[in-house]
């Protein structure tokens, strides 16, 4: 399933890096036509010209690894819990 704030689909992208990559377009021609920034028409058409066809797939936007992650160790005390009454401190 797509991500729904993605410009276009794998067709479509493929499309716009045949444009950039066969056809011969700009950069800033091809990102204007298809709506999209020259830095994403950069990376498409390299993604192509490196990969052909596959290069255009749907990719996570997960990060690879996140540093600033909490340890669960450290974590699991830091937990809050609701009292019935509200807060736990008194004003």
């Amino acid at each position: 399933m797509s991500h729904r704030d993605i410009p276009l689909s794998e067709t479509g992208r493929l499309r716009f890096a045949r444009c950039i990559v066969e056809d011969g377009w700009s950069l800033r021609r091809a990102a204007e036509r298809f709506q999209v920034a020259v830095t994403t028409a950069q990376r498409w058409s390299s993604r192509y010209r490196v990969q052909g066809p596959a290069g255009m797939v749907d990719r996570s936007s997960r990060p690879y690894r996140s540093p600033q992650l909490t340890p669960t160790r450290t974590e699991r005390p830091n937990i809050r819990h609701r009292h019935p009454q509200g807060s736990c401190r008194p004003f």
